[in-house]
C-alpha cells in the first residue's frame, strides 16, 4: 500500500502517477494534505495510526510500505470556527499531521519528509550546496534592509535585478496563484522601504538564451526549454510559450546528481537558466515542484518513474 500525500485540488499528476499504480495492481490511499482536518477521523498512538475520511475510506498505518509526498498544502479551517480559535485549530491539526507523518519515517519515501523539509525551506543552503557541487550561481542576498539591497544592486546588478518570496505562492498547472518574479531597476529601488514587513530574496538579472525546468528523478533528468527569454519567469504568461526537450551537458548533469544526493532528495524541479554567456546558472530546487507540463506536452514519463523508483526502493526495504 502506497501511501500518497497531496491535496484536494490536484490532478493529472496525481491521476497519471495512480494510473501506473493500478497497471501494476499496487494498492495507493489518497491523503489530501489540506483536508487532514475535521474531515478525518484520526487516531494516533506511540506506534500507529489509524485514519477515516468522510467517505468512509479507511488506512492504518501498519498496512502502509512507502509514501509519495507529492505535494503539501495549508490545512483548511471551517468556515464556521471563531477566528479566535483559527489559530490554534491551525497548530493543533499541523502538529497532528506532524506526528502522523513521523510514525512513517522508517519507510521509504520520496522525498524523505525531513530532508525535503530543510531544503524546501532554504533556499540560501540549496545555493551552498550547488556551489560546492561545481554549479554557477548568481549573487544572492536575502534581506529586510533597504540600504543593504541597494549597496547589492549597486555592487552586483549592472542595472537591473530580480526580486522573489522565499516561500513563492505555490502554483497550479492551470497558473493560479502565483507571486512571480519581479523585474527590479534604478528607479524601482525607491519603491522598497516596505521590505521590512516582506523580506524578498534578490539576484542580478541574467541576460538569457532560454530558462529550463528540469525534472529530476534519482539519476534520471526529463528537462524542458521553454522559448522565452523577455520575462524574469516563464510562469507569469503562457501565451505564445512552448515546451521543447532538451539535453543537458553531462557535466551539468554529473553536478546535479551530486547536489540532490548531498540534499538527499530523489525527485525536485530543478530551475536553471541558460546565459547569453553561455553558462547554466543555477536558481533553485523545489522538491514538490510542478512538472505535469513536461509530462503533457513532452510526452515525458514522470510519474511512472517516480512510481517505479518508489516500488523499487520498497522491494529492497522489504
Amino acid at each position: 500500500m502506497i501511501l500518497c500525500i497531496t491535496h484536494s485540488q490536484d490532478f493529472y499528476t496525481i491521476d497519471r502517477f495512480f494510473q501506473h499504480l493500478s497497471s501494476k495492481n499496487i494498492p495507493y490511499f489518497r491523503l489530501n494534505s489540506d483536508q487532514l482536518n475535521h474531515f478525518q477521523k484520526i487516531s494516533i498512538n506511540e506506534n500507529s495510526f489509524e485514519i477515516a475520511d468522510e467517505d468512509g475510506n479507511s488506512i492504518h498505518s501498519d498496512d502502509i510500505t512507502g509514501v509519495w509526498h507529492r505535494k503539501a498544502w495549508q490545512i483548511s479551517v471551517p468556515e464556521e470556527l471563531d477566528q479566535e480559535y483559527e489559530k490554534i485549530f491551525r497548530n493543533e491539526y499541523a502538529s497532528l499531521r506532524y506526528n502522523l507523518f513521523t510514525q512513517l519515517e522508517h519507510l521509504p519515501w520520496i522525498n524523505p519528509y525531513e530532508n525535503e523539509k530543510k531544503i524546501d525551506g532554504n533556499k540560501m543552503l540549496q545555493l551552498k550546496i550547488a556551489q560546492r557541487n561545481n554549479l554557477t550561481t548568481p549573487p544572492t542576498l536575502f534581506s529586510n534592509d533597504e540600504e543593504k539591497v541597494k549597496a547589492f544592486f549597486d555592487q552586483h546588478c549592472s542595472g537591473k535585478a530580480i526580486a522573489k518570496l522565499h516561500g513563492v505562492t505555490r502554483k497550479t498547472m492551470s497558473g493560479e496563484n502565483l507571486v512571480s518574479t519581479m523585474v527590479i531597476e534604478r528607479d524601482t529601488l525607491e519603491n522598497l522601504s516596505d521590505i521590512i514587513y516582506c523580506p524578498m530574496i534578490f539576484q542580478p538579472y541574467i541576460d538569457k538564451e532560454y530558462e529550463l525546468r528540469i525534472m529530476y528523478v534519482d539519476g534520471a533528468f526529463f528537462t524542458g526549454k521553454i522559448n522565452n527569454s523577455e520575462n524574469a519567469d516563464w510562469r507569469v504568461s503562457h501565451e505564445g510559450y512552448f515546451w521543447i526537450a532538451y539535453e543537458l551537458p553531462d557535466e551539468i548533469k554529473t553536478n546535479l546528481i551530486s547536489m540532490m544526493k548531498e540534499m538527499g532528495l530523489y525527485t525536485g524541479a530543478i530551475d536553471m537558466i541558460r546565459g547569453k554567456d553561455g553558462k547554466y546558472y543555477f536558481l533553485e530546487v523545489n522538491p514538490q515542484g510542478e512538472w505535469g507540463m513536461l509530462e503533457k506536452e513532452l510526452r515525458f514519463p514522470i510519474a511512472e518513474r517516480i512510481a517505479d523508483n518508489l516500488i523499487k526502493r520498497i522491494n529492497i526495504h522489504e
